[in-house]
């Protein structure tokens, strides 16, 4: 069999030419869902460390264990949001649930005033919402695309998600600016954005998935060949033994090649260094005025905005094993730049590289991973893929600040290049090729 990897299997039927070049109107509107949530969360996330390191003086140590706790918390959650989705098809509930609790965790931040509980239940609300609704929605587009377009839908998706992660920081800019750095005006505002994303999810997104085409499940359904001109008609074998509605048939983790995919994206995960530190490390070296500092991710989403559809469409064309390696170069390249006296040219090479990661890696990984997987089990091996990044990139999180408080940000900064260059040749290794058998 071909993976993700390959385009159209060469014994699926054909389709009309050009049928593949249309983006589902599913995937559409889940963009527009992801838009109008990203507004939301980027709001947040934006002001989020300037607040806990600067505001509330968290140390490096303290700020890397919240945000690897957080990311690592939607490890389990992530698991049972995809099991629910599979059960029945309920993959738009499922995800709306996230989307609502996202919202509601903004709620939390303005509750709390300070108090670093309730910050914190806040946040792992946030990040329970965002695990809940991940693997239903990818599982969504995947179901949505046939499998050799799958790397242009998702670029297609992570561009418009990008979009809001692009207006968010200058939303959250603008509102400062008018309140006098008023946060919980940030997050008021960040509430009612992420209210009217779940209502664009209801009103535009269907409740099951379309079809989407012969070719949409190359794992679960057997392509139709056509007859043979002469000789004899081959007799069809058993039909499978029926099983219980609602019950998945394929356990992702016993597929060798889905384990393999599993087991790169965790090592690369584990040496990736969250955004946020990289932020800082950047703020740091300019001298970055706090109501500056919101704007540093415009740098990386723009790159992300733009690079992302060409990206799924180069992967599509040529396999997603090479963008996704090369995404993580990319994110290697971004981590030696910063070692290099700082200033404003060292701080744009940052963000563009930061901006080709995202857009080679997040939406190639769950095409390459996702025709792997049968159609009724799709949201639940997806969820498996992103419980092993998020519990990966725990440790990472958690380990760059422990290296940073104690060594100091550059020899840390070297030691996580170190650990992403050998990483990559790991990966390298273990991804499947074109081919599979």
């Amino acid at each position: 069999m071909y993976l993700a990897t390959t385009g159209r299997r060469t014994d699926a039927p054909s389709r009309p030419t050009g049928t593949g070049r249309r983006v589902p109107g599913t995937v559409v509107a889940l963009g527009a869902v992801s838009l109008v949530t990203d507004v939301s969360s980027e709001m947040v996330t934006a002001v989020l460390p300037l607040y806990l390191v600067l505001g509330l003086g968290l140390s490096p140590l303290q700020f890397g264990f919240l945000d690897g706790l957080f990311n690592g918390a939607t490890a389990l959650v992530r698991l049972l949001g995809g099991r629910l989705a599979d059960r029945g098809g309920r993959h738009r509930t499922v995800a709306g649930a996230g989307y609502l609790l996202s919202a509601l965790s903004r709620l939390g931040l303005l509750l709390a005033g300070g108090a670093a509980g309730g910050i914190a239940a806040a946040l792992a609300a946030d990040r329970l919402g965002k695990g809940v609704r991940t693997a239903p929605r990818d599982a969504l587009i995947t179901l949505s695309a046939p499998p050799d377009a799958l790397g242009r839908a998702f670029g297609v998706h992570r561009a418009m998600d990008t979009t809001g992660a692009l207006l968010g920081p200058l939303v959250a800019f603008a509102v400062l600016w008018a309140t006098a750095d008023a946060y919980d005006a940030v997050f008021v505002v960040s509430f009612a954005t992420g209210l009217f994303g779940v209502l664009v999810l209801v009103l535009f997104v269907p409740a099951g998935p379309a079809p989407a085409g012969p070719a949409s499940d190359v794992r679960a359904t057997p392509a139709v060949r056509p007859a043979p001109t002469a000789g004899p008609v081959p007799t069809p074998g058993p039909a499978p033994a029926p099983r219980p509605a609602g019950r998945p048939r394929h356990r992702a983790l016993a597929d060798p090649v889905f384990r393999r995919v599993v087991t790169a994206a965790a090592l690369l995960g584990a040496a990736t260094v969250g955004d946020s530190f990289l932020y800082l490390l950047l703020q740091r070296g300019l001298d970055l005025p706090p109501l500056l500092f919101p704007l540093l991710p415009l740098g990386a989403a723009a790159g992300y905005l733009l690079l992302a559809v060409p990206a799924g469409r180069l992967a599509d064309r040529t396999g997603r094993r090479v963008p996704f390696l090369c995404g993580h170069g990319a994110l290697l390249a971004a981590y030696l730049t910063l070692l290099a006296p700082p200033g404003w040219p060292v701080a744009v090479l940052v963000l563009v590289l930061l901006g080709v990661f995202y857009a080679a890696t997040d939406g190639v990984l769950m095409a390459l991973a996702g025709p792997v997987l049968p159609r009724d089990g799709r949201a639940g091996g997806l969820a498996v893929l992103q419980t092993g990044q998020a519990l990966a990139r725990l440790v990472g999180a958690a380990g760059f600040g422990a290296a940073w408080t104690w060594w100091g940000p550059r020899p840390a900064l070297a030691v996580a290049a170190l650990a992403l260059a050998a990483a990559l040749v790991a990966a390298w290794r273990i991804l499947p090729g074109r081919e599979v058998s």
